[in-house]
């Protein structure tokens, strides 16, 4: 073993022990950060305009600070783009994450000087648990990729903006330097396919130990290494010892990259965002992510059934319950006040807390009253492909409310990698699975509302192909999963075989 993977190990048992200090303090370790967020942030134009002087209880900031969006605090934010000072947070911030908006176009999220260094020890935090939980450290001698944005950086105002996986770029830390892939050139490199081919030059001479990035991108690499050296991904690294990723559930994608990989592989999950890095998988072992209670962040939950209510009841770490579906708030060291970042999770441990994000309070089907989300469908896919053998590329599900013919139902749009073995079998399998998870999918089904749902399959690269000409191909842009609506569905029909 090299020195430098022993030092990882004895690095790996002290932040351990710093990440135990706090989680088995939850309560008292948020409350820490809300205290600290208050007095900071009390000078600022959003503190005197929402009288944080005044704020010396949870209650008080309830009663101030109401749930707001990116929408309902882009007043704000505009003045913090346009250079204004102590608006959100004290100061001007580091940088703007440039990220995709909805209805607000495109998003400016800010990064501070207290809020970037949590970005970077998540990522090295998430690492190192897996090291002090295993005692695998050999990886660090390898070389490293991280499928990520460019670095490219554009001034505004004083401000640098980027993409954030390009703003982190800026950190690796210097002992890393020398493992790390791509180049500085390659990463600049916009063009997606572009990129995959000149990453592709680069790391295949190489000996990857850990490789990086959101599943379906990720799998993009390794096809075309296949294609290139028609080898599998352990012949052509065979050090390749533990997958490292987020954004999207790994689980649909785990057996084609089992099948490309050539073996199973050890991995961690991450769930970064623009606006905070939230949690990291911190065991082998048990499921879901470890919250991170003591990074700037302190977070409030809704039960995402109540969330559209007027008052919806909002509540913190010590009252959330197991396997709820809860939409998470945030307020940050960055300046985001009881933010609705989109997201929702369940708790799957309160001892330490523990999450899996189950979707998007946007991202759901509820056109019949069934409110099916991610998780729901991601998890029947998964199930019914245990039994059917078969292996996806990728899906997507929209409601068929006006069928030419019949019921309405649940269509799902899936990419295969071979011709399925049985298209209705599957479809079966799939329908039972969902009736089983979600109980007023269930209820509309017997009560022919709906009729079970339908398989329409997609062309071969016909989802990588979509994503290309609506120019989110590749980075950090991910297909939704759900649509409340037919808009990706009416795309797609370019794509239909």
């Amino acid at each position: 073993m090299s020195l430098k993977a022993k030092a990882a190990q004895i690095f790996a048992k002290i932040i351990a022990l710093q990440i135990k200090k706090w989680s088995s303090k939850p309560v008292e370790t948020q409350q820490k950060v809300f205290d600290e967020l208050i007095n900071k942030a009390s000078g600022t134009v959003f503190g005197t305009d929402h009288d944080f002087s005044g704020i010396h209880s949870y209650s008080d900031f309830q009663k101030r600070v109401p749930i707001r969006d990116y929408e309902a605090l882009r007043p704000y934010v505009d003045k913090v783009v346009n250079g204004d000072e102590d608006i959100l947070w004290p100061g001007k911030p580091l940088y703007f994450a440039k990220t995709s908006g909805t209805t607000s176009g495109a998003k400016y999220i800010p990064l501070t000087k207290d809020s970037m260094p949590t970005h970077i020890k998540g990522a090295r935090n998430a690492i190192l648990s897996y090291i002090a939980e295993t005692g695998k450290s050999e990886f660090v001698d390898h070389k490293m990729i991280f499928l990520q944005g460019s670095p490219e950086l554009t001034p505004k105002n004083g401000v640098n903006l980027g993409r954030l996986s390009g703003i982190v770029a800026h950190y690796v830390p210097k002992y890393l330097q020398k493992n790390r892939l791509p180049s500085w050139q390659t990463n600049c490199i916009d063009d997606w396919e572009r990129k995959i081919d000149a990453i592709i030059e680069e790391t295949l001479p190489e000996n990857m130990g850990i490789i990086s990035g959101i599943p379906p991108w990720v799998q993009m690499y390794f096809e075309r290494i296949v294609e290139t050296t028609g080898k599998q991904i352990k012949e052509v690294f065979p050090d390749f010892n533990l997958f490292i990723y987020g954004g999207v559930n790994y689980e649909p994608y785990r057996p084609i990259f089992e099948k490309l990989i050539g073996k199973s592989v050890p991995s961690i999950e991450l769930y970064p965002a623009s606006e905070g890095f939230f949690a990291f998988q911190d065991s082998q072992t048990e499921m879901g992510m470890l919250l991170r209670l003591n990074s700037g962040i302190f977070y409030e939950f809704v039960k995402a059934d109540t969330f559209f209510d007027e008052n919806p009841k909002r509540i913190t770490i010590g009252d959330v319950e197991l396997g709820v579906n809860y939409v998470m708030l945030i307020s940050t060291n960055a300046g985001l006040w009881c933010y609705n970042i989109g997201d929702t999770v369940q708790f799957t441990s309160t001892e330490p807390y523990r999450v899996v994000v189950s979707g998007r309070i946007k991202h759901f089907i509820s056109a019949f009253g069934e409110h099916v989300i991610g998780k729901e469908v991601e998890e029947a896919m998964q199930q019914a492909l245990e039994i059917t053998n078969d292996i996806i590329q990728e899906f997507t599900v929209a409601p068929q409310v006006n069928p030419e013919n019949g019921l309405p139902y649940h269509e799902w749009f899936i990419e295969f990698q071979n011709s399925p073995r049985d298209i209705e079998k599957l479809a079966l399998f799939l329908d039972e699975k969902l009736r089983l998870q979600n109980s007023y999918y269930n209820d509309l089904i017997t009560g022919n509302i709906l009729k079970p749902l339908k398989i329409t399959p997609i062309t071969p690269n016909g989802f990588t192909n979509y994503m290309k000409s609506i120019g989110k191909l590749g980075g950090q842009n991910k297909l939704p999963r759900l649509s409340n609506d037919r808009k990706i569905a009416e795309a797609l029909k370019t794509y239909i075989v």
